[in-house]
């Protein structure tokens, strides 16, 4: 019996020594995230300017700016989502393709409403480009 125990210990060891070091919950699956490189021919976001200070503000205040940017890259554009890091600035997006050469803007719209001091929100636009997900900051500071 001892000698069975022992050899089946050695066999799950054998396989566990294959697998992830990692411990997961019962029912989980171990999922491999695969990057496949970028496309020679990917388009390309490239923005004019990657951040803007708006400056100083009165709390309450809207501040308006457009992220210019062009397809460098030589196959269309396609920008699938932009998202702030809060509801307070909201970015709005082309909805057509950008095609190569062609330039567009990202309109972003900051609410100061509730906000005070210096601010930073990140606008990550995500698209077919290469890189696949791009970041551009509005900064500034709201006065009371």
């Amino acid at each position: 019996m001892m000698a069975l125990a022992l050899s089946s210990c050695q066999q799950n060891e054998s396989k566990t020594n294959n697998a992830s070091a990692s411990v997961l919950p019962a029912g989980s699956e171990l999922v491999e995230t695969v990057h496949t490189p970028a496309s020679p021919d990917a388009a390309v976001l490239s923005f004019e300017k990657s951040s803007h200070d708006f400056g100083k503000i009165k709390a309450g205040e809207k501040v308006h700016y457009d992220f210019n940017f062009t397809n460098t890259g030589k196959t269309p554009l396609i920008i699938s989502s932009a998202t702030a890091t809060c509801g307070c600035t909201v970015p709005e997006t082309p909805k057509e393709p950008i095609k190569p050469g062609e330039s567009s803007v990202i309109k972003v719209i900051f609410d100061s409403t509730g906000k005070s001091g210096l601010q930073d929100k990140v606008i990550t636009v995500a698209s077919n480009g290469n890189p696949p997900s791009v970041e551009v900051h509005l900064t500034g500071e709201v006065t009371n």
